[in-house]
């Protein structure tokens, strides 16, 4: 069977283990059911952004055209860096975009891999957040009013702890040993300045993640789509929004939101 369509990244359900559904069109794929069999994914050239759909020969901040990528509300600058959002000002690209997305209830969390990860989410994008970085486990550090607020304490803790996700260990299962994030929380609270302290939240709950994987790679291979067109393998497992394939070779489904593909399941 052949399923064709713009694919979007994976969307997942937190369950043991974590359920993957890829976006293809019109169309939906549950992705853990083909663990185990083959896969062929082929790319027909075609991008399309979006946010406004149009096609477009680069793609940019994973999905977006030139266009969008400089003036579009979610490829801002305080996406990536939500410490410069000025939404609180009342400045923006689009103030009623920043009203659902930057001024409302944000977490500022802690993320276990080949290291704790220190990390920033809107309230609604948990544990998705947590999945979409392969996280084997997070608990949520503090709570705030807005996305500002949360870059600026994200922004303290980075003196500590690194906000980046090894994306090679953390394909190749690479977790920390013996850390206990209930610890290193209540530590952060006496790093913390004052004024941020009351931001601190009291809710210790860990959540642990299992993802669909058979075998984790040893040597990570990383696949494009605009070097490699056609990806035809055996399917060992998905992890953020990698899928694995037998060989070791690995593809970022979220780098190619937009593409155009064919997939033979």
């Amino acid at each position: 069977m052949k399923i064709e369509g713009n694919i979007l990244k994976m969307r997942t359900e937190l369950a043991d283990p974590v359920q993957y559904i890829l976006p293809i069109g019109d169309n939906e794929i549950k992705m853990n059911a083909f663990l185990g069999k083959h896969l062929k994914i082929c790319f027909t050239g075609q991008i399309n952004c979006i946010s406004c759909g149009k096609q477009t020969k680069t793609s940019f901040g994973q999905g977006f055209c030139f266009s969008c990528m400089q003036t579009a509300p979610e490829a801002s600058e305080s996406v990536l860096r939500p410490e410069l959002s000025k939404a609180h000002l009342g400045i923006a690209r689009d103030m009623e975009w920043a009203k659902k997305h930057d001024l409302i209830d944000h977490y500022v969390y802690l993320a276990l891999s080949n290291e704790i990860k220190v990390g920033v989410t809107r309230f609604h994008q948990v544990p998705t957040r947590w999945i979409d970085q392969g996280a084997s486990a997070a608990i949520i550090l503090a709570k705030t009013p807005n996305r500002h607020i949360a870059g600026i304490i994200e922004t303290w803790l980075k003196k500590f702890y690194t906000d980046k996700t090894n994306w090679r260990a953390m394909l190749k299962n690479e977790i920390a040993k013996d850390t206990d994030l209930k610890s290193e929380k209540s530590a952060i609270l006496e790093k913390l300045p004052s004024e941020l302290q009351k931001y601190y939240s009291e809710e210790n709950k860990i959540t642990t993640i299992n993802y669909p994987v058979i075998q984790f790679p040893e040597k990570v291979t990383s696949l494009s789509f605009d070097k490699n067109p056609e990806i035809d393998g055996i399917l060992s497992g998905i992890k953020g929004q990698y899928l694995i394939l037998e060989n070791d070779s690995v593809i970022n489904i979220r780098k190619h939101n937009g593409y155009y593909l064919e997939i033979q399941i």
